[in-house]
């Protein structure tokens, strides 16, 4: 009985414990960032939020004081590519950013390996010029349904093989 005694007290002392640390990271969950806690270069970066800041919600308020931080922390060569980039994006009709969003949506929730695969695809393809790119997009263009599966299932031989080469 002494044994089972230890053993609830036990169970009952791990089950409070784990309690609070879930309690703990819900109620950091809950808390966002108070204007006050921005450093003034998140607070310089985030001045348009100023007047809505405290009704953002809490995970909100917290991405974005950490994409300030980052922002923070960029040379002025990457803030300039960065506004271009997000200046493109604005100019994006809005299915086509839906259609990127969901893109990425995918991609994250590919494996890392996968993720990995397909970033070192890009980098290959990157690095050839503009008219070997334009060229591949054409015969991705002009083949039909069946040629496409059929190259489709090729890389996926070559991938098979190539992860085989690797193990």
């Amino acid at each position: 009985m002494n044994a089972m005694r230890r053993q609830l007290l036990l169970l009952l002392v791990g089950t409070s414990l784990a309690g609070s640390v879930l309690a703990q990271a819900a109620a950091e969950e809950s808390v966002g960032v108070t204007w006050s806690e921005l450093s003034p270069q998140q607070q310089q970066v985030l001045r348009s939020f100023q007047q809505k800041w405290a009704s953002l919600p809490p995970e909100r308020q917290r991405r974005l004081s950490q994409g300030a931080a980052h922002w923070s922390d960029l040379t002025p060569g990457q803030k300039q590519q960065a506004r271009e980039r997000f200046s493109k994006w604005q100019q994006l009709p809005e299915e086509r950013r839906a259609v990127i969003r969901e893109r990425y949506r995918e991609f994250r929730s590919l494996p890392p390996e996968e993720r990995e695969r397909l970033r070192r695809n890009f980098q290959r393809f990157q690095q050839l010029s503009p008219e070997q790119r334009e060229r591949l997009r054409e015969r991705w263009r002009d083949a039909t349904p069946e040629q496409r599966e059929r190259i489709l299932r090729r890389l996926k031989r070559r991938r098979a093989s190539d992860a085989a080469d690797v193990d």
